[in-house]
């Protein structure tokens, strides 16, 4: 299967087509110019990061990486990476990255020092990535390429549309099954999903950043050996979401220290001391929809659609009809 596999994602590379449409802010990052494996040896092969379930000193890593034959090869997704390499992260003199601006205002920012895990340090090699999943608390996130090439699928998260062909989903959304492994779903299920009502699909060039809206589904897998910087945030248009998903299911609320104990009513204080008129906004929105925020598909990508997607400019390109011999 391992043949099979590399097989598919040549396929992926050669037939679909990337673009660029967000290229600038990555690629005036100082890490995104003198970033490299080699680079990255020499200031940090000593520091240990989280490679799935393990951490391991980068050089170890390394080694694993360029030498491994797995099917799916373990990925280094760590979450302390700023305060490990010591980096400055801001638009300001001496910083190493910054947000792109073209994503706004991160409302959990108003967490401060308490806010729940947001931004990652990823490396992987060919065949590594993330099986399908959304991004945790109802945030949207941004992932730039530094080095390599990413495979993304993608699918609305809505009522009335369907998820991802060989995932399932409890009725809460609080338990997904699915394929062990990338692999599996993309020899399974990859034709399948392409012709999926909502489907979105294209290739992250380095230099180039990803937006993924908040509550989509996204299946990850690097087309080469990779090194990005992901983060997740917040913006205006989908505070009301963030804020149901905090107070309908703390079951599910992640990334928070121990110490917070109530997230909802923690970002409800916040906000009312920093953001008070935009609360009150969200919180009668929140109310009127009974803590569920309605978002169809049609209303997503209609001309009077959600102003966060339409303003979104995915850096890839998506597949057309042309490409449905694309296995």
């Amino acid at each position: 299967m391992l043949c099979l596999y590399r097989r598919l994602l040549l396929l992926l590379f050669l037939l679909i087509s990337p673009s660029s449409d967000l290229e600038d802010p990555v690629r005036q990052w100082p890490v995104y110019q003198q970033w490299s494996t080699r680079v990255l040896l020499g200031k940090y092969g000593e520091i240990a990061f989280r490679a799935e379930a393990v951490d391991w000193p980068l050089k170890v890593y390394v080694e694993y990486m360029l030498n491994n034959s797995d099917e799916s090869p373990l990925y280094l997704f760590d979450r302390s990476f700023v305060e490990k390499m010591d980096l400055k992260v801001g638009n300001h003199d001496g910083s190493h990255y910054w947000p792109p601006d073209c994503f706004g205002e991160d409302l959990f920012n108003v967490f401060e020092g308490q806010r729940p895990d947001w931004r990652w340090l990823i490396v992987g090699p060919e065949r590594s990535g993330s099986t399908f999943h959304k991004d945790p608390n109802a945030t949207s996130a941004w992932n730039a390429v530094l080095s390599g090439s990413k495979y993304w699928i993608m699918f609305p998260s809505n009522p009335s549309d369907p998820t991802p062909p060989g995932v399932y989903v409890s009725e809460d959304q609080s338990e997904v099954t699915s394929p062990l492994s990338i692999a599996e779903w993309l020899i399974g299920f990859h034709a399948e999903a392409r012709k999926t009502r909502g489907c979105r699909e294209g290739i992250c060039n380095e230099g180039e950043v990803l937006h993924v809206p908040s509550g989509w589904w996204h299946l990850v897998v690097n087309l080469s050996p990779s090194i990005a910087i992901t983060q997740n945030f917040v913006p205006r248009a989908h505070l009301t979401d963030a804020l149901a998903f905090l107070k309908d299911k703390p079951d599910q609320v992640s990334g928070f220290k121990s110490d917070v104990k109530d997230p909802y009513d923690l970002f409800v204080a916040k906000l009312k001391e920093k953001q008070p008129d935009l609360l009150q906004r969200s919180l009668a929105e929140l109310v009127s929809l009974g803590g569920v925020r309605k978002r169809k598909w049609t209303e997503l990508t209609g001309p009077n659609g959600d102003e966060e997607l339409r303003s979104s400019q995915f850096s890839f390109g998506f597949g057309d009809k042309d490409e449905e011999d694309v296995p």
